[in-house]
């Protein structure tokens, strides 16, 4: 039976899983979103939790506890002085987990773990007509498509012609 049994060994030795983890973070914490197995996703999550909810504190001593964990100095400075500030008001789940489906080799369930306070790029909701036009533009075949900018160019040069004899007759009748 696992009861009160926490974490997940995931087939392998200790330090293994430690080392594995630790480089796991330092990346998650580097990139603000990374690609793994489920499980270790999900295994990733407590480990980037715990860092963050350290960096929240900010002392010092939180600060040497986070460098013993990541080994590099860099990471530790972005946590502290750039995610830690901007998870300040979150209570904890400082992660997002996203299913994508299965890896070719082996068929591993894939996720995507990224920090939340990394917002998708949120694209410009259009209107139904501009979609519809964007669907037409797509279906019209090319050859009509040149005869149309043929059509359009032919109208310009007209316009254009015809803007300065417009611009001539307004000179001569102010005269």
């Amino acid at each position: 039976m696992r009861h009160r049994v926490a974490g997940r060994k995931l087939s392998r030795h200790t330090k293994h899983r430690e080392l594995m983890f630790r480089n796991m973070l330092v990346s998650l914490l580097q990139h603000e979103r990374i690609r793994t197995t489920l499980a270790k996703g999900k295994e990733l999550r407590t480990w980037a939790d715990k860092i963050i909810t350290l960096a929240k504190k900010g002392t010092l001593h939180a600060r040497r506890q986070a460098f013993a964990r990541l080994r590099n100095e860099t990471i530790v400075k972005k946590l502290f002085e750039e995610i830690a500030p901007k998870m300040k008001e979150r209570e904890g789940g400082y992660t997002r987990i996203y299913k994508m489906g299965w890896r070719q080799g082996d068929g591993a369930p894939l996720s995507l773990v990224e920090l939340v306070s990394r917002s998708p790029v949120e694209e410009k909701k259009k209107s139904t007509v501009e979609k519809a036009k964007e669907v037409i533009g797509k279906v019209v075949p090319k050859k009509k498509e040149k005869a149309k900018e043929k059509v359009k160019e032919k109208t310009v040069k007209k316009e254009e012609k015809e803007a300065p004899k417009e611009k001539k007759e307004k000179v001569k009748k102010k005269s």
